[in-house]
């Protein structure tokens, strides 16, 4: 009588089963000191650069330090995420995982949920960093730029799950940073404001994650009190991810041809 492997759930998330992915992938993570290095410590040694590339002209950093402590956990994030799901699917790890009873909603979340709390060490270190070492001045409250902060880190979490799915080697997850990180940079108003921008970029700059992100910053660089504009810059970055998180479930595959 021939047995077939049990099909892996697509149903709901299973917290036993998220969990345990998270704490397997902390546990890799553990003994991959560069990886982590990458992650935590990338971050701040940009910031400190960039505050000493403008030692005299301390407001200019002021001015676009808040920005850049957003952007750099994204892409580090982007960056670092890609790699590994590639680098699982391409050694057979994840055609192993899902033959057993494990979802691919599962999956993606615990690896949401592994590096997302590795995001949170990076974001607090970076913030921590920016403030009350190299002086970043700000009008807000710390702890919402922590929060934005956090939640950039999410989103490059998110994103490089969703294009580890349509790479083939690690080579081609590195390449898709121009193409799905530098168009972002470029207009998110970090070099000039998105309202001075040519009308057909600044209408594509509405709807790329970064923008609101980089607002959400500025929000905090310049107002004491949670505006209605944060509200909604924080509302869209956190739906961006929890869309694109979505979407990697929806287009993982079990390994790489």
């Amino acid at each position: 009588m021939s047995t077939t492997a049990p099909v892996a759930p697509t149903g709901a998330l299973n917290p036993s089963r998220t969990t345990a992915t998270a704490a397997r992938v902390l546990r890799q993570l553990r003994h991959d000191p560069r990886t982590i290095a990458l992650m935590i410590l990338v971050p701040c040694l940009m910031l400190i650069l960039l505050r000493y590339v403008f030692d005299a002209s301390p407001r200019t950093f002021d001015n676009i330090g808040a920005s850049l402590l957003g952007i750099f956990p994204l892409i580090t994030m982007f960056l670092v995420t890609s790699i590994a799901t590639l680098r699982e699917r391409t050694s057979g790890t994840l055609e192993r995982l899902l033959a057993m009873p494990l979802g691919k909603a599962d999956l993606i979340a615990g690896y949401a949920l592994a590096f997302g709390t590795i995001a949170i060490v990076q974001s607090a270190l970076a913030t921590g960093l920016a403030l009350w070492v190299l002086g970043l001045d700000v009008t807000g409250s710390p702890w919402l730029l922590l929060l934005v902060a956090l939640l950039d880190a999410l989103l490059g979490t998110a994103l490089g799950l969703f294009v580890s799915a349509f790479a083939a080697s690690e080579f081609q997850a590195v390449q898709f940073m121009p193409a799905v990180i530098f168009p972002q940079l470029l207009l998110c108003g970090l070099f000039t404001p998105r309202s001075d921008m040519h009308p057909a970029l600044t209408a594509v700059s509405d709807v790329l994650p970064m923008s609101y992100a980089v607002d959400g910053m500025n929000q905090v660089l310049h107002h004491t009190d949670t505006t209605a504009t944060f509200v909604r810059d924080i509302l869209i970055v956190a739906g961006c991810a929890l869309l694109v998180l979505a979407l990697g479930a929806a287009t993982l595959r079990r390994r790489t041809s």
